[in-house]
This record gives C-alpha cells, sequence and structure tokens, in this order.
C-alpha cells in the first residue's frame, strides 16, 4: 500500500485509527471459547464491526504464538479474511523482528509474501543490516521500535552518547539506510511530549502510536504534537475497543467505542486542515 492510499484512506474514512488485535481466549465472551476456532471468529466479529472506523489492523503474534500452531493458523485466517474482504485496511504485523541478514530476509519474506501483511514492526538494536532486508519490498513498511509507551523504555531509549540521546540517534542514523523511505516509527503515546522534537527530525514518516486508551495516553496530544501534512500518524487502540464487553454485545460496544474515537479524530483532522 502507498503512502498516499494509506492518506487517501484516514481522509475518506476521517481517522487514523488502528485496531489492535491483542487477543487472549481467556478475555473473549465465553459463548465463542467453545467454537473449532474462538481467536478467528472474535477477529472476525471486532473486525466486521469497526472496519467503518478504523484504517488499520494490527494482530500482536505473541498472542497467537502462545496457542502453537493454531494460534498461527489463526493468524493467517484473520490476515486472509483481511486481504479478501477489506483491501483498502493496512494490516500490521506487530511480531518486533530482527536479526542478522538472512534471518531478517527470511522474517521479511514471511510477512510481505507468505502471510501477505503491509508492514512490520522490527527492533533497531542490531543495526542496518538487520532493518535493511525489510525495506527492500515495493510499498511494504518496516515499523521501528523508537520510543516506547512502556516504564522500561527509559532504561536504554534515553540513554546519551555525544550529547543525543539513544532514541535520538535511532532516528537520524536509519534516515541514510537503503529503502529508509518505507520506515515508519513507534512512537509510544505516553511520551507524546517528545513527538514535536521527534517531528523535527522525520517531519514526513509516518508514526504508529500506540497507548492512547487502557495505557493513558492522550489522544489529542498525540494528533496536535504529531500530525504532519498527510497526517502522518495512526494510534493503535487494542483493549480499551476489543474487550469493551465479555457478553454477547461485545462486538457492538467494540463498534461505539471505535465510532467515539473516530468522530474525535475527525475533530483533528479538520483542524490542522486535512479533511
Amino acid at each position: 500500500m502507498t503512502r498516499e492510499k494509506i492518506f487517501e484512506q484516514i481522509q475518506t474514512k476521517k481517522s487514523f485509527l488502528c485496531v489492535g488485535l491483542d487477543i487472549d481466549v481467556e478475555k473473549i465472551p465465553s459463548h465463542l471459547r467453545n467454537l473449532e476456532d474462538p481467536i478467528f471468529a472474535f477477529a472476525k466479529e471486532i473486525i466486521d464491526a469497526t472496519h467503518s472506523y478504523a484504517i488499520a489492523y494490527k494482530p500482536n503474534l505473541a498472542f497467537f504464538e502462545f496457542y502453537g500452531v493454531q494460534g498461527l493458523i489463526s493468524f493467517g485466517k484473520i490476515i486472509r479474511y483481511l486481504n479478501q474482504n477489506y483491501q483498502d485496511h493496512f494490516i500490521i504485523a506487530d511480531a518486533k523482528r530482527s536479526d542478522i541478514g538472512n534471518t531478517s530476509s527470511r522474517y521479511a519474506k514471511a510477512f510481505f509474501e507468505t502471510y501477505n501483511v503491509d508492514a512490520v514492526t522490527v527492533a533497531p538494536y542490531m543495526g542496518r543490516d538487520a532493518i535493511e532486508p525489510f525495506l527492500a519490498f515495493e510499498n511494504k513498511y518496516a515499523i521501528l521500535l523508537t520510543l516506547t509507551s512502556n516504564p522500561g523504555a527509559f532504561d536504554f531509549q534515553f540513554a546519551e552518547t555525544d550529547g543525543q540521546k539513544l532514541y535520538e540517534k535511532v532516528l537520524k542514523i536509519s534516515q541514510d539506510w537503503n529503502g529508509s523511505e518505507r520506515l515508519m516509527y513507534v512512537v509510544g503515546a505516553t511520551k507524546a511530549t517528545f513527538i514535536a522534537s521527534i517531528r523535527k527530525i522525520i517531519p514526513n514518516a509516518f508514526l504508529l502510536v500506540p497507548g492512547v486508551g487502557s495505557q493513558g495516553g492522550s489522544l489529542e496530544a498525540v494528533a496536535k504534537a504529531g500530525m504532519n501534512h498527510q497526517c502522518g500518524i495512526l494510534v493503535n487502540c487494542s483493549r480499551s475497543i476489543i474487550y469493551k464487553s465479555k457478553n454477547p454485545d461485545f462486538a457492538e460496544l467494540a463498534m461505539i467505542e471505535a465510532k467515539n474515537t473516530q468522530e474525535e479524530m475527525a475533530i483533528y483532522l479538520s483542524q490542522k486542515g486535512l479533511i
């Protein structure tokens, strides 16, 4: 998917919502748990209920790998369902991969060719040769973990060398990698006060912003600090949408929460002059 196509969807839906599919079978409604594939059944209902208000979906691989082979089968079914029924939606595999070059190349082919997702989250610690294999695919994206929303972010990401914080060096050095125009960056909503300075380093890149909702990040703060000429942000909400209820009305309540989030996003898009 091109950046222009992503922006077109943002304008059409007046939304920059990404719904995170962090599916824990213990948290889904009990009437789904005895089905042959409860993970897929739950995800399908969430997707069908929220697709009008979201432009992206982000299944988190950990929640599928936990269930072994069956979990990966469910992951594959969800990706196929999205590709067959909601082709305009941006699909992110939240896998946080990276390794030496030939291993990263296999990871990239697995997600971009075998599963056919649009983007995969990657960890920058091993540097250029671990990330460039993900950047070799036209209209596919690597989303680089940069400044995360968890408390442990302060352990390493703010360490200073040569007068620069580590996350700032990640932003700057990654701009010189081959295929860097296909980089996006993870910046947590709980670090919204840093987004304005991040925008000075990467004014045109898309940011994937988790941490709004259950983690307490402010959508308004993220939007005002992070938007660029193409919106440039995808705000991920997971638990606050998909776990609104453990009853049969879970999909309806997820839809209402997604709609409420979309309506707030429309206000910020309008204020920015993007719709």
